[in-house]
């Protein structure tokens, strides 16, 4: 509660009601009500006394309080892999943002990725009694989402989907479709895809949208023209290193942006020209993106308004409502990683 400035007292709903000469109880109805005006509890005239009077004597919820009424602590808690990934960190802005708009409060925790940090932080996030959980670290076939289930316990996935479980994601599928058909178009039939974790639903997804779209356009990739990588820098350079102690593809495909910077460095270790040589497209399109000394093409994932969305499927979720997965659309920006013809459709050095 906020102090009134008088002898560091703080304003109580007794306090408004001697102030106004109503009973309490019709004080506490219309400040904690969600609507206008509670049902049988003021005319919209005292109704608006009341609030202008709490306004003014700086009057506010003592939350311990609202909590023991309405069971609910207002907390939301969010897992994520790395809060340090500008990714998950655009994200979780858009989770503060909307969980702010209703009423609720946010805190984070780091799990590594690791199952077994991620059973920890859930555990500690639920003994803060937090009112729901927004996952946004969830592992293909992981035993966790169904214990949560089996427990009751409300929560929504974010930024990786499983199946069967309400979730707020970019449409990966369809991103990966985008960078098949920008390769084409640009004449590249020689290519080659980064595709990260293969426990994270956003590497299968990016992966498959490309492999499956790259074959309906008539082109050829095998399993071997895949491999499987951390999802950081030092992952795509191994990943683009392993590539080219086989072969030299025309482009690069890496799902995610830092995989795809850690490919560049490779590539410029061997002598090739990012753009030129070999092209490259990234996934995310992070504000680093842009800026490097050869601008990254990119697919933009609405990274705000997935942690906006999370907020508001998680909300549905705790009103007891069917909620299905939302995918949002991404976007595909070209730049100069990408953007030329292809010279050399077969790749020859």
């Amino acid at each position: 509660m906020k102090d009134n400035g008088a002898g560091g007292q703080a304003v109580t709903l007794k306090d408004l009601a001697v102030e106004l000469g109503i009973h309490p109880s019709t004080v506490s109805r219309v400040l904690h009500s969600s609507s206008d005006v509670a049902k049988g509890a003021a005319s919209a005239a005292t109704a608006e006394r009341v609030r202008e009077l709490a306004r003014k004597r700086g009057y506010s919820p003592d939350p311990q309080a609202m909590g023991l009424r309405t069971r609910r602590t207002g907390l939301l808690g969010v897992i994520v892999p790395r809060l340090s990934d500008l990714v998950l960190a655009t994200m979780y802005e858009g989770i503060e943002q909307s969980a702010a708009e209703l009423g609720f409060s946010t805190f984070v925790m780091n799990s590594l990725d690791d199952p077994a940090e991620q059973r920890r932080k859930t555990d500690i996030m639920l003994a803060r009694r937090v009112d729901g959980l927004i996952i946004g670290d969830a592992h293909l076939g992981s035993g966790l989402l169904p214990e949560l289930t089996a427990r009751k316990v409300p929560f929504v996935l974010m930024n990786r989907r499983a199946q069967g479980y309400p979730s707020a994601t970019c449409d990966d599928v369809l991103g990966g479709e985008l960078v098949a058909e920008h390769l084409w178009n640009t004449g590249h039939r020689n290519v080659s895809v980064i595709a990260g974790e293969p426990y994270a639903s956003t590497a299968i997804d990016r992966t498959a949208g490309f492999v499956d779209r790259w074959k309906s356009l008539g082109g050829e990739i095998d399993d071997t023209d895949v491999v499987w990588s951390r999802f950081d820098t030092a992952g795509g350079r191994e990943a683009a290193e392993a590539i080219l102690s086989k072969r030299r593809p025309t482009a690069l495909f890496a799902v995610n942006d830092f995989a795809a910077i850690g490919a560049m460095g490779a590539l410029r270790s061997h002598g090739l020209t990012v753009g030129k040589d070999v092209a490259v497209v990234g996934f995310n399109d992070t504000s680093l993106a842009a800026e490097l000394p050869i601008p990254l093409s990119s697919v933009r994932s609405p990274m705000l308004d997935i942690g906006r969305t999370a907020v508001q499927l998680l909300q549905r979720v705790l009103r007891g409502e069917d909620v299905e997965a939302v995918r949002l659309k991404p976007t595909l920006h070209v730049r100069e990683s990408s953007a030329q013809a292809c010279p050399d459709p077969s790749g020859t050095p």
